[in-house]
């Protein structure tokens, strides 16, 4: 049965649209209607896909595959108990349909209930003449028990089936790479060539293969074969364009990025890494082109407003690279990575109020390092907000208990705030933590480290740790 209408011209769809545009009632068979149905779903139009099916059964109620296809507008609208009651009348029918068992086992994945679904699939298998489709379906059904084993050897036993099917080859290598079966995925792939070498697909999962055991000159040239078997394959290109860069050869990373912006709309990826190669030619001017075209071609790629950013930063222009982190964060406003270098540009521009914001936000975001809470910290005491410091680290020694670091400033902090007891405590737990970080009371609290009561009880840890 086709599976586009286009085979036959449009009539039959066109009758169809026709139809629903003059509410008159026009005749098709059952299989102009499942050729209208597949096309719709096929193109994402479901509405109308339901509409065709509702309008089919009406002309035809008895027909399976009309019935068949109700059932998977069910299964599709989360309606499991309907698409069920449908499917079971339909079972004492049709025994010998796979498409029941296909559906049956459908509505089992959808409730989790995967061994069940497989126990279908298997009986399907048995009566399909598509063995090829529900291998398939099995593997995709181990997959979701994550048993890679399992789902590689279903996906194999498609791909014998029908060596074009290049979904169940991408399938077997993500269960190899699932499995850190590199070496294994490349002996496979070498076989699959063996009877197929043009098969760019596979040149270019054996490259990224290589790729990940760091063997680039052999991903290199599986790469160029993937390009000899099909010279527009973009994905080709740019792993090409990857692979030269950890050999340093920047000059033919461009050129292998560059003819991607050829054979198809510019990606973002692209001008990034072409962005990348400049910078490390040193033609920040360049590098600065691309960056620009780069979130040109796609505002929401973080990764081309850092680059910006940070081209500015290593230039010492930090009024541009507050500039563009500013017009990042308008873009998106949660991203950790654009708040956290707000606040050191504004810490260089000696912005502190707006340093302690940038810290503050990328606290608020879930950044929890240690820098970040000690550099908000130091930020308070020199915006004079004491007790909001001491809150603060409060807050980190929850994740980083005993840090010395920590200790130490709330040591300095709590003989601020005159609150001596608790002082002299930190002041110990950090000197028993670790004493090399004693400077930081020199440097944040020259006035404190000066005190006669803490240079004894310095004094004291020292004798008595000897």
């Amino acid at each position: 049965m086709p599976s586009n209408p286009n085979e036959y011209n449009n009539f039959p769809l066109s009758r169809f649209e026709s139809m629903l545009k003059t509410n008159d009632v026009y005749f098709f068979d059952s299989e102009e209607f499942e050729e209208i149905i597949q096309y719709y779903l096929e193109n994402g139009k479901v509405a109308l896909a339901k509409k065709a099916t509702k309008l089919g059964l009406e002309q035809h109620p008895t027909s399976t595959n009309l019935k068949l296809f109700q059932i998977e507008m069910f299964i599709f609208e989360n309606d499991l108990e309907t698409a069920e009651a449908l499917l079971d009348n339909l079972y004492a029918l049709e025994q010998n349909n796979e498409e029941v068992y296909i559906q049956k086992a459908n509505i089992l994945s959808r409730r989790d209930d995967h061994k069940k679904a497989i126990q279908l699939l298997e009986m399907a298998l048995k009566i399909t003449n598509d063995e090829c489709d529900v291998l398939s379906l099995i593997g995709m059904e181990y997959l979701f028990l994550e048993d890679f084993e399992s789902a590689k050897h279903y996906f194999m036993r498609c791909l014998e089936q029908d060596e074009h099917d290049y979904s169940a080859l991408y399938n077997i290598i993500y269960c190899f790479e699932f499995l850190d079966q590199y070496e294994a995925a490349i002996d496979y792939l070498n076989d699959f060539l063996n009877k197929n070498p043009y098969c760019e697909v596979a040149w270019h999962q054996v490259g990224k293969m290589y790729y990940i055991l760091k063997e680039y000159n052999k991903a290199l040239a599986a790469f160029d074969f993937a390009i000899i078997s099909d010279d527009s394959f973009i994905g080709a290109y740019l792993e090409k364009g990857k692979t030269l860069e950890r050999l340093k050869r920047y000059e033919e990373a461009i050129e292998s990025y560059s003819i991607t912006l050829g054979l198809d709309d510019p990606t973002s990826f692209a001008l990034l890494r072409i962005g990348k190669c400049y910078e490390k030619l040193g033609d920040g001017e360049l590098a600065l082109q691309f960056f620009t075209k780069c979130v040109e071609e796609d505002g929401l790629l973080d990764k081309g407003w850092i680059a910006i950013t940070d081209n500015y930063i290593k230039s010492k222009d930090y009024e541009k690279a507050l500039y563009f982190i500013e017009k990042a964060i308008n873009i998106d406003g949660e991203n950790v990575l654009y708040w956290k270098r707000y606040a050191r540009i504004n810490l260089r521009l000696q912005h502190l109020e707006e340093a302690e914001h940038g810290f503050r936000r990328t606290l608020e975001l879930g950044n929890y390092e240690l820098e970040t809470w000690l550099s908000r910290s130091d930020l308070l005491i020199k915006l004079g907000e004491f007790q909001a410091s001491v809150n603060n680290l409060f807050q980190a020694s929850e994740f980083y208990p005993e840090n010395a670091e920590i200790e130490f400033r709330l040591a300095g902090l709590f003989y601020i705030l005159k609150e001596t007891r608790k002082a002299e405590f930190h002041l110990k737990n950090g000197l028993k933590t670790n004493p090399d970080f004693l400077m930081i009371l020199e440097e944040l609290f020259p006035k404190v480290i000066a005190r006669n009561q803490v240079r004894q009880i310095i004094t004291k840890h020292k004798n008595t740790s000897v």
